[in-house]
């Protein structure tokens, strides 16, 4: 087998970490979310999830002042919604108006969980010791939500430049885990 060089700037789509979620907030009377494509599993108990937000970004500034979100988990039917938020700004436009979606009450975050998504996840900030020096935040999942309707999801994978991977087929292995 021939192997070839290939450009580091496109990596992140060979080892992308997972489906891409909407990560909302609420901060001083006003509701955004965010595609976010940089996350990873990091414990059990407490359930800690890293994700990396932009120092950039509006939804960094509302998670860091209020220590607060919720990771929704997008199918493929919201695709367009999706790539509408990633490309949009948050400061300039009302996301949940703008690509219909409906913001729903939470039970421990002031942040929204969104209605359309199969799956909403309740997050406190639980470490910040890298969030200044690596926009890297970890999450403790504090209330897990999951659409019973949704079988078979097809969640979205970001390979890079508008490129995603559906994921939905699944095989089954032995593995040590209950």
């Amino acid at each position: 087998m021939a192997m070839r060089s290939y450009p580091l700037s496109r990596v992140y789509g060979l080892i992308e970490p997972g489906p891409v979620v909407l990560l909302s907030t609420s901060h001083k009377g006003r509701i955004n979310t965010m595609p976010v494509s940089w996350h990873t599993m990091m414990e059990f108990e407490p359930l800690l999830v890293g994700c990396v937000v932009s120092g950039n970004d509006f939804s960094f500034k509302a998670l860091k002042a209020t220590g607060q979100c919720v990771l929704s988990i997008p199918t493929v039917e919201l695709a367009t919604q999706v790539t509408g938020c990633g490309n949009t700004h948050g400061d300039q436009v009302d996301k949940f108006q703008t690509f219909g979606l409906t913001p729903m009450k939470a039970e421990f975050v002031g942040a929204p969980l969104i209605a359309e998504c199969y799956a909403n996840l309740e997050c406190r900030v639980f470490d910040k010791r890298f969030m200044n020096r690596y926009n890297f935040f970890v999450l403790e999942v504090v209330k897990a939500w999951l659409d019973p309707a949704c079988k078979k999801p097809q969640t979205l994978h970001h390979q890079g430049n508008g490129v995603f991977m559906l994921a939905g087929g699944t095989i089954k292995l032995p593995s040590r885990m209950q």
